[in-house]
């Protein structure tokens, strides 16, 4: 017959054996130990005046009283270490790290995982919620491939509603890529997350807009107009705009106002003039009034002139004309063409 368990190794009470309680205690003192094992940390060494029915797991290199002794529980009972040592499937809980580990024969690990999982929420070092299901708070994140690729899907139910990834600032919205509110790719941007500019919208036939490009063709009102040398024109009409560009207030000279710039970058500049072929017309599109960016001079017909300008948010441009001569104004006629690049 054996002395003892199998899986716990508690000594059994041999027949005909003298102090039987001894025997019984000792066995006791075991599964006070084992059942719902609690240990207070890992360590490689004993503690100084430990408690009695206090357990450590004990760490490689253990040293002193419990040098050989590696990965074994010990436990303080009546003044002295008791050595257990653990099977596969024991479990502890870990004081120290709040969590239970799992001696898996060689050591003691982190619970495993189901291999099939399902949760109504999943909050990774974040608080997941009813309607943020998935919460993860890290420094990033990796979807690798299996086999030769890795896809992300964002699906949405219908046309009409958003499939996209905010971009955030201190939780306010300041970037918003994707499907919004109909199956047009789009980015849009926002300054203060309630106010949304829509910068890029790609169509299911692959056409690219930019809806927020600032753009404009500025021209007067038609007529035909005697121009005395020096005269400013502006612009009364803005037959295309977009991007914020807008006509400033009215110019002393009496013929409109000039264009404001709604942001600063490179712009593209067609200035297309229309003289009544009297004289010799030159015209100069000007930078508040004091820089020139493009030259122009014709007599007759229909011409324009082009140049790449670097214009500041908040300029003004405005046309000047040298020597005195006709002009047919109006669209198509004597307008600038101005896109940012």
């Amino acid at each position: 017959m054996a002395e003892q368990t199998e899986r716990l190794q508690l000594p059994y009470i041999l027949p005909a054996q003298a102090q039987k309680h001894v025997t019984h205690n000792e066995a006791l003192q075991r599964l006070d130990a084992i059942v719902q094992l609690t240990v207070i940390d890992r360590r490689t060494g004993a503690p100084a005046g430990p408690e009695e029915g206090q357990s450590f797991i004990i760490l490689p290199t253990a040293l002193a009283e419990w040098a050989g002794r590696d990965g074994q529980v010990a436990v303080f009972q009546d003044g002295t270490w008791l050595y257990l040592t653990p099977r596969t499937g024991w479990r502890a809980y870990i004081e120290s790290e709040s969590r239970i580990r799992l001696f898996n024969g060689e050591e003691w690990a982190d619970l495993p995982l189901p291999a099939s999982l399902e949760a109504e929420t999943l909050g990774l070092a974040a608080t997941a919620s009813a309607s943020l299901r998935l919460a993860v708070a890290s420094d990033g994140s990796l979807f690798t491939h299996q086999g030769t690729g890795h896809r992300l899907s964002i699906n949405k139910a219908a046309s009409t509603d958003t499939a996209s990834l905010m971009l955030q600032t201190n939780w306010s919205g300041r970037a918003e890529i994707g499907l919004t509110g109909n199956d047009r790719l789009s980015i849009k941007v926002s300054g203060d997350g309630s106010s949304w500019v829509q910068a890029l919208e790609i169509l299911s036939n692959g056409i690219v807009r930019l809806p927020s490009r600032p753009l404009a063709r500025a021209a007067l009102a038609p007529q035909l107009a005697s121009l005395a040398d020096g005269t400013v024109t502006g612009f009364d009409e803005l037959h295309l705009a977009q991007g914020g560009i807008v006509l400033g207030s009215a110019l002393s000279s009496g013929y409109g106002k000039p264009l404001l710039i709604p942001s600063s970058g490179i712009y593209q500049a067609a200035l297309t003039v229309t003289p009544d072929g009297t004289s010799f017309a030159r015209v100069t599109l000007k930078r508040n009034g004091t820089i020139d960016l493009l030259r122009h001079a014709s007599q007759y017909g229909t011409s324009t002139s082009m140049a790449l300008v670097h214009l500041e948010e908040g300029d003004e441009l405005t046309l000047q004309h040298s020597g005195p001569t006709g002009y047919y104004l109006g669209y198509a006629s004597t307008e600038l063409n101005l896109m940012m690049i």
